[in-house]
């Protein structure tokens, strides 16, 4: 097992992945205690059988490793760079270096496609397609300890070294199927560097709620940005500073002084003082001042459609079969959201555009214009004409 620990030998090793079609790409990461992701081990391997065709790379191995020869070989198009659930590991180099990996072969997306059911996992993968196992004994380590162990060395290695495999199998099945677009399409949201894009401004749309009221809302945005900042600004993990459920309970309860702010029942003692205490008051105050033409305005959408529940559970059904037909994964068709939202009339849906049009988006809208119909033929749900 080659651990590369110096600039000179990353580079080599890159410029040999670069004369492959692919190279497999992992890495191990600690966020539990930051907020940014700490970058802890990068593997590599190319599809070739020899004692050099997967390395770990150390970048904690000291001051001297750059990793800009990753970044160049990221950049190289000409080399396919093949993840399994890559969202955070691309999160990591776009925040390192604004890179993102291209062209990019993600086969948890690509698995889904193929038939291997929701959310795929790598050890699944593994043993359906290489007939292989993993030794989990590792996962939960702290990869960011120096020396790492031979069993975790092993285990990291595993990560890439069963990836050519799987990638080759899906790689060939996409290109029988004739669904190679399809992954293409879905990975269009982990190549948009706006995926990564923390913006405190957003911030609030994370934080689940019931209470819809304007002004409320125009609270909770002031109290997340306020929370997302200080973390971004500190490094340090957003729930440190106080998690969602006091961020509601702060916001409904609206503390005006400090006094105020030491009944709250589920903030931390440490955020009830200093700076994050001087910044939740501010937040409070920001989103009572707020003018109401510039209050957030919750998503009446919904509301308004008129949800018609038995057409619902017809959609439901066109879905099932649909799903069993193409043998692809039902919720990577479309979610229960997606369905009620299309019985209520609406058609600027993600399950009615692109390859989701063709395999059920348009059966979905003649179903709802009552164009077709649903019939059962042996086993078989199928669509009939009206």
């Amino acid at each position: 097992m080659k651990t590369l620990t110096t600039t000179d030998e990353l580079a080599a090793f890159c410029a040999k992945a670069r004369t492959y079609p692919y190279v497999t790409v992992d890495t191990e990461f600690l966020r539990e205690r930051t907020y940014y992701s700490k970058l802890c081990l990068v593997q590599l391997a190319v599809p070739d059988e020899g004692d050099d065709s997967a390395v770990l790379v150390d970048p904690l191995a000291g001051e001297g490793l750059s990793m800009s020869p990753l970044y160049e070989l990221f950049r190289d198009t000409s080399v396919v760079k093949v993840f399994h659930a890559a969202r955070q590991d691309l999160e990591i180099f776009h925040v390192d270096a604004g890179v993102i990996p291209a062209p990019l072969f993600d086969t948890q997306v690509a698995a889904m496609v193929c038939g291997f059911g929701e959310q795929a996992g790598y050890e699944t993968l593994v043993k359906k397609i290489t007939k292989g196992s993993v030794d989990k004994s590792s996962r939960f380590t702290d990869w960011s300890r120096r020396p790492l162990s031979d069993a975790q060395k092993s285990y990291a290695l595993a990560d890439v070294t069963h990836l050519r495999d799987i990638y080759e199998h899906l790689a060939r099945k996409l290109q029988s199927t004739g669904r190679a677009k399809w992954v293409e399409e879905e990975l269009s949201v982990l190549t948009d560097p706006e995926t990564y894009r923390a913006d405190p401004e957003e911030a609030w749309r994370r934080v689940k709620t019931r209470n819809t009221a304007p002004r409320f809302l125009g609270i909770v945005r002031e109290l997340a940005r306020f929370r997302e900042q200080h973390a971004q600004a500190r490094d340090i993990p957003r729930s440190r500073i106080y998690k969602d459920d006091a961020l509601v309970e702060i916001a409904a309860t609206k503390p005006q002084t400090a006094q105020d702010l030491g009944r709250a029942r589920l903030l931390m003692r440490e955020a009830r003082k200093g700076e994050i205490a001087d910044g939740i008051l501010a937040a409070v105050k920001a989103g009572l001042d707020c003018p109401e033409a510039s209050l957030p305005q919750p998503d009446r959408t919904l509301d308004r459609q008129q949800v018609n529940p038995a057409l619902a559970d017809l959609l439901r059904v066109l879905l099932k079969a649909k799903s069993e037909t193409y043998d692809v994964a039902s919720k990577l068709i479309a979610s229960a959201a997606d369905l009620d939202a299309i019985a209520g009339g609406a058609r600027n849906v993600q399950a009615l555009r692109g390859w989701r049009r063709d395999v059920f988006g348009a059966d979905a809208e003649r179903l709802c214009e009552g164009e077709i119909g649903l019939a059962v033929r042996g086993t078989a749900v199928e669509p009939v004409e009206i």
